[in-house]
This record gives structure tokens, C-alpha cells and sequence, in this order.
């Protein structure tokens, strides 16, 4: 049955996909089909309907690979663990009714066809849900390692002073990173000021602070001062409702002020020229 079915999928393919895409297009709110493109919405279908196929009556190794490229390539689209389970049981469900309107799938085999079924999907949503987990897992974990090097770079504005954007999250190991980047700039860019720029840290509690502090306190240990600047206003509420300590930091709301700041402490300011 197994051989029977693959071969029907096969010879019916256009048919399938066709059908197939209308479902979910109309049953997902995913926007993979209103997008991307109609030739890479037909490229991935085929990859899919090949994936299906070769659960059928390919090795397991082959089909291995399969599900595992596969599933990497629609974690990068961003389809949902929903959205592929809906993409199997629509597919499973239209070569059911197709089989049934051709009269293979009859009263009298129904309960024989519906195990064997049961038997090709099951494995697939296993499998699927498995590497999935597997790739997005990896994937995430990626982008968390990129943005930790994106956003904890000494980055020299002008002579002696430099700017160190956060983003995100800091939790301990972050930290650390942030310690180390710190104080390697600190001393290639010969940096006398550094200015810490919270703009882009969602929350700031205890434990954040607490890092914050401990970067202040490595920095003025190698010679140069450290300016806490992009406090917004709830942020400057969590701080004081939770009594945390700031009285050693310059503070300011904005890089700008913390900039000219920096520019004061140096001997210098921001003129501005007229030009004729």
C-alpha cells in the first residue's frame, strides 16, 4: 500500500499541491504565503510533498536527511510547529479524500487504509517536532552568541571617550563578556571616559544593576571614569523602587548629554560654527 500510495502522490502531484496550497492559505495565519514569492512558495511546497513521498518508500537514512534539511530550511522561513503540523494533515487529509473519490479507499479496506495512515504521519510529526526543536533550539542559540558579540563592543567616538551599547538581556555569562570587552577597549583606545548606553535593556532589576556596577568599579580600577546614560523614566522607577545604588554613577537620560558630558570632563565642548 505504501509503494501504491507513493506512486498515486507522484502521478498526482500538480493536483495535490494545488490543493494543498489553497488549505493552507486559507486555514493558517502564517505569512509564508502572502510573502514570499510564488516560485518559492512552489519550490518549498515540492520539497515538502518529496518529504512526505519519501517517508513512504525511501531508506530511513535517506529520509533522515531529507527531514533534517528540510526542517532547517522552514525554521529559516519562520513556519510555526503549528503551521507544519496543519502543512502534514492537510496533505495526508486531500491524498485521502482523492483515493476515496477514485474508489481505492472503499467501505470495506477504510479501517486498513486509515491505519496505514496513521502509521505515515505519525512518524513524520515525531520527527518533525524532534528536529525542529533540535534546529530552532540551534538557531536561537546562534543569534543569542551574535548579538552578545554585536552588542558588547567598545566602540571610540572621539579621543578618550568611547560608548558601549547594550542590547537585550544581561544575565551572568553576558556579563562577563561585557567585563572582558570593556576592559580590552578600555586599554586599546586608551579611553579615559566610557559611557555605559542602557537605551536598548529592556529591564533593569537587581541583578543587572549589580553587573553594571561591577563594570563601573573594573573600569575606574584601570584608570578611566564610567557614565551610566539611556535611563528612561521607568527604567529610573525600577532603580529607586528597588533602592538600588547608583550615587558613585554619572547618570544621564540620553548618549547626547552623556556625550557632552564626557566631552566636559576631557576639556573640551560642542561649538557650533557659523559658516558665511
Amino acid at each position: 500500500m505504501n509503494k501504491y500510495m507513493a506512486t498515486f502522490i507522484q502521478d498526482n502531484l500538480e493536483e495535490i499541491l494545488n490543493k494543498w496550497q489553497e488549505m493552507m492559505k486559507e486555514d493558517s495565519e502564517e505569512r509564508f504565503f502572502q510573502v514570499m514569492s510564488q516560485e518559492v512558495i512552489d519550490k518549498t511546497s515540492r520539497e515538502f510533498a518529496e518529504l512526505m513521498i519519501s517517508n513512504l518508500f525511501e531508506g530511513e537514512n535517506n529520509y533522515e536527511n531529507r527531514l533534517i534539511e528540510f526542517t532547517n530550511k522552514v525554521v529559516r522561513f519562520g513556519w510555526s510547529i503549528s503551521f507544519v503540523m496543519k502543512a502534514i494533515n492537510h496533505f495526508a487529509h486531500i491524498v485521502y479524500e482523492m483515493l476515496e473519490k477514485n474508489e481505492t479507499i472503499t467501505d470495506a479496506n477504510m479501517k486498513e487504509y486509515v491505519m496505514v495512515f496513521t502509521n505515515w504521519t505519525t512518524p513524520m510529526r515525531d520527527g518533525i517536532l524532534e528536529t525542529y526543536a533540535k534546529t530552532w533550539e540551534r538557531t536561537v542559540q546562534l543569534q543569542k552568541i551574535a548579538l552578545q558579540e554585536l552588542s558588547a563592543s567598545l566602540i571610540p567616538v572621539f579621543d578618550k571617550i568611547s560608548v558601549m551599547p547594550l542590547v537585550g538581556t544581561i544575565d551572568t555569562e553576558r556579563a562577563k563578556l561585557i567585563m572582558e570587552n570593556l576592559l580590552d577597549g578600555v586599554v586599546k583606545h586608551r579611553a579615559e571616559v566610557v559611557l555605559l548606553d542602557i537605551t536598548g535593556v529592556p529591564v533593569v532589576d537587581t541583578m543587572v544593576a549589580h553587573h553594571i556596577i561591577q563594570a563601573a568599579d573594573a573600569v575606574r580600577l584601570v584608570g578611566a571614569k564610567c557614565m551610566l546614560v539611556g535611563i528612561r523614566p521607568e527604567i529610573a522607577q525600577t532603580i529607586v523602587t528597588l533602592g538600588i545604588n547608583l550615587k558613585d554613577f554619572t547618570t544621564t537620560s540620553t548618549l547626547q548629554r552623556g556625550v557632552e558630558q564626557a566631552l566636559a570632563w576631557t576639556n573640551r565642548k560642542i561649538v557650533e560654527v557659523e559658516v558665511d
